[in-house]
């Protein structure tokens, strides 16, 4: 059983150190590409729809505004261990971490982009409000 374990806990480290970050540092350029830096190219639309006020809707309609929606994704995506790992890799791996973190950072912003709009894509209307997420366009996207 010991064996067995110490296999599983070998295979689990390669993963994670590896073969994960690099898939994901590879999809973070490709989807950079494949969006034509969607990232860098609509920056200013970005912050032109944050500044949009709320008082745009139908009086009665439940609207939120872009700034809202931009709070709760921040807040969704940022807890304390990425606080703490940043001071973590500061302390470890000094000011280059910093330049790092940053490159990483804006390609990621590519897949967080084609995730936020495959999300869009294939939310449904629930009984009360709209329900989506990664299992909703997994399941309608790949059938």
């Amino acid at each position: 059983m010991e064996i067995i374990l110490n296999w599983l806990n070998q295979a689990n480290d390669f993963l994670y150190t590896y073969l994960l970050i690099g898939m994901l540092l590879l999809y973070a350029v490709w989807f950079t590409l494949k969006t034509r830096f969607v990232q860098f190219r609509m920056f200013g639309e970005m912050v032109r729809l944050l500044g949009d006020s709320t008082g745009k809707h139908t009086p009665g309609e439940r609207h939120i505004s872009s700034f809202q929606a931009f709070s709760i994704s921040i807040a969704s995506r940022v807890g304390t261990g990425n606080l703490a790992g940043v001071a973590i890799a500061i302390a470890v791996g000094g000011p280059g971490a910093v330049f790092w973190m940053w490159v990483i950072a804006l390609l990621g912003a590519g897949s967080a982009f084609v995730e936020s709009t495959l999300a869009q894509l294939y939310k449904v209307r629930g009984k009360d409000s709209f329900v989506g997420g990664p299992a909703y366009y997994m399941k309608k996207g790949l059938g």
